[in-house]
Formats: C-alpha cells, sequence, structure tokens
C-alpha cells in the first residue's frame, strides 16, 4: 500500500492569530511561475502582510505575498510583489464574497504549503481584535507555560 503523501505546510502567517479571530478556513490553489515554485521550496517567501481581494469579475487575489525571486532563473524570473490568482469553486467565491461584505472581516492568508506537488494557500475569513483581546491571549498562553513548566518540575 502506498504511504499517502501528507499535507506539509511550508510558509505560515504566525501574526494572523495575534491578530484576528479566524472564523472559518478555506483550502485554495494558487496560480505560480515556476520560478516562485522553486522559491517558495527553498522557503523564501512572506505572507504576512498579505491578503485576499475579490475583484469585480468574482475572482479572488492575493495581494501583498513577498515571494523573493529565484536566483538561477535568468530573464524567466517573476515580480516579486506581483498579485497572484487564487482558484476556488464558485460557491466558495460566493461565501467568501458575502463574508468580506459584513463590517469587520477580511481574508487572510494562514498557510501556503504543497500537498501532492500542488501548491495550495489556507484562507482565514477573519475578525480583529481588540487590544484587550490580545492581552488575554498572551496572559492564557504564559499561565498555560507556567503550569506545564510546574508539571515538568514534579515529574
Amino acid at each position: 500500500m502506498a504511504k499517502k503523501e501528507q499535507a506539509t505546510p511550508v510558509i505560515q502567517n504566525r501574526k494572523a492569530n495575534h491578530l484576528y479571530f479566524v472564523e472559518d478556513r478555506y483550502e485554495m490553489g494558487i496560480m505560480l511561475i515556476g520560478s516562485e515554485v522553486k522559491s517558495i521550496r527553498d522557503g523564501k517567501c512572506n505572507i504576512g502582510e498579505a491578503w485576499i481581494d475579490i475583484d469585480d469579475h468574482d475572482e479572488l487575489w492575493l495581494v501583498g505575498a513577498h515571494i523573493d525571486e529565484y536566483l538561477f532563473a535568468n530573464r524567466f524570473n517573476h515580480f516579486p510583489a506581483r498579485r497572484r490568482k487564487l482558484l476556488a469553486h464558485k460557491h466558495e467565491i460566493a461565501k467568501l464574497k458575502k463574508a468580506k461584505e459584513l463590517q469587520g472581516y477580511t481574508l487572510i492568508p494562514l498557510k501556503l504549503y504543497f500537498k501532492k506537488s500542488y501548491a495550495k494557500v489556507e484562507v482565514g475569513v477573519c475578525r480583529g481584535k481588540d487590544q484587550h483581546d490580545k492581552r488575554q491571549d498572551i496572559i492564557k498562553r504564559d499561565t498555560q507555560l507556567e503550569i506545564a513548566r510546574t508539571m515538568k518540575k514534579y515529574r
């Protein structure tokens, strides 16, 4: 029996969980050029400042993602900050468009990874956190860390 290939995250948006409440998650494909694929496999990508835009033709675009130029691509290299089209079903695009129209929601890329040699993006429907929400998360994380330390101490 063949071993199933795992979807391993390559690039994660770590700031997203700190700045936003993630309400819903969607997995979708992304259209890339060959030099972009090689650069992502090398880990030379940043989606920390990226967001998802929906245009008038109901197409999804990844905006603000920075994929470094691939060193060995010569003249066939790509522009690092270009908009990249996302591939999703029409019913998913309709749901995302409806969610984005609600006040306070935005579409943020959470992960960029490969699944069976296809580049995938995990998109989250997110709502911004207030300052007190961020403080509560920090307090909760610190208490869990303290509990783990005391449990380790008494083992």
